[in-house]
């Protein structure tokens, strides 16, 4: 039973999803700390409220309500989400774009039907499996497969 938890902790996506967390909430913490340092009061000022925005709130009989906490929390959420789509997510697509490698069309794989008994064949058949017709290969199926001339028939 030990065994397997130790294998389990010490698998390799367990250590990288725990680094990943970890570094996640060191970066939120930033982009908190941002946020309520620099942006929160910038809106405060914007809204006529001095000072700290995170403050604002408002009283219903006895109960407080800190909207402001609120707001700002939504307002570090915004820029961390961003953060991340324009500093992660847009660069990691652009680079995995570009090493992609185009797959190979396989000359076979296109497929057109047969025009005496329907079925599918190949686009570079010059004769149907099926029936056993004579066709006409499609041309832009044998340029892509690399034939410059239609098979000799057998």
């Amino acid at each position: 039973m030990l065994n397997g938890f130790k294998d389990f902790i010490l698998r390799g996506n367990v250590i990288s999803m725990a680094i990943g967390l970890a570094v996640g909430s060191a970066f939120t913490a930033v982009v908190t700390g941002f946020s309520k340092a620099f942006i929160t009061p910038l809106i405060g000022l914007a809204t006529g409220s001095v000072g700290d925005f995170s403050e604002a709130r408002f009283t219903v009989g006895k109960t407080i309500f800190p909207y402001g906490l609120a707001i700002s929390a939504a307002i570090a959420f915004v820029i961390t989400a961003a953060v991340l789509y324009f500093c992660i997510v847009v660069p990691m697509t652009k680079v995995q774009a570009r090493f992609a490698k185009e797959e190979a069309k396989d000359a076979k794989s296109e497929k057109r039907d047969c025009p005496a008994c329907f079925s599918e064949i190949p686009a570079i058949a010059t004769r149907c499996a099926h029936c056993t017709s004579a066709v006409e290969p499609v041309e832009a199926a044998l340029r892509a497969a690399g034939l410059d001339k239609v098979p000799a028939q057998v």
